[in-house]
């Protein structure tokens, strides 16, 4: 029977090699790449095409998010298991309207991470057991809520959305331009445009609402420019 392949993208090394550890134990999955942030997570998915590609959301230079959207939009059959701290019903939401294959809490990760990468790759979703429990208790499916208000967020576009992390990480318009690989001109020109649609007038503040939208982690160490 041939393995299921899998790429494993998270940016904490002793997380990476906790769970590269454990998935070496099956038989049936094979570790074909392991990535250390989002854009390289998009490349390797790219070049490899992996059957699974289990991705942490909070990654340095392109989050989680942002790389399976990219990744999403090539119409990849590879399938995506997002890994996250947070389990509030707006990051899964989010994740899940993307198209992400399934969710699962870094804390039970360890216990059932080969069998969501099974399940996924068998074509079904998979969330971590105790979000499965929350949505079964209300009724509900993380991917019919209704009501459900769209943040600020989602008014960007996918390149202001990268500039955004990038400035917030406290990177300047020519290390933001050369990671990019566009101009300084064009960096600015994102930069105030996403600064218009969020009514957010400087670094410092955009660093403070990356923070809050989960798009860079809080212990991230940031410059502010």
């Amino acid at each position: 029977m041939k393995p299921i392949t899998v790429l494993l993208a998270e940016d904490h090394t002793i997380v990476r090699e906790g769970l590269l550890s454990l998935l070496k134990l099956e038989s049936d999955i094979r570790i074909v790449a392991e990535a250390e942030n989002g854009r390289q997570a998009v490349a390797l998915t790219n070049k490899l095409a992996p059957d699974v590609l289990v991705m942490d959301i909070a990654m340095p230079l392109l989050n989680g998010l942002e790389a399976a959207r990219q990744i999403l939009l090539t119409k990849t059959t590879t399938k995506i298991l997002i890994l996250s701290a947070h389990s509030d019903d707006a990051y899964i939401e989010k994740v899940m309207a993307l198209g992400a294959s399934g969710y699962l809490i870094k804390q039970s990760a360890f216990h059932v991470l080969p069998e969501a990468i099974r399940v996924v790759h068998g074509g079904k979703t998979y969330f971590s057991p105790s979000i499965s429990k929350r949505f079964s208790s209300l009724g509900k499916s993380a991917l019919t809520r209704a009501g459900v208000t769209k943040p600020d967020a989602d008014k960007l576009t996918p390149r202001e959305m990268e500039v955004l992390q990038l400035i917030a990480e406290g990177n300047a318009n020519k290390m933001t331009a050369d990671i990019l690989k566009i101009s300084i001109k064009t960096v600015e020109k994102h930069r105030q445009s996403l600064m218009v649609k969020l009514n957010i007038h400087d670094a410092a503040s955009l660093t403070r609402y990356a923070i809050a939208n989960g798009i860079i982690e809080s212990s991230v160490q940031v410059t502010i420019l």
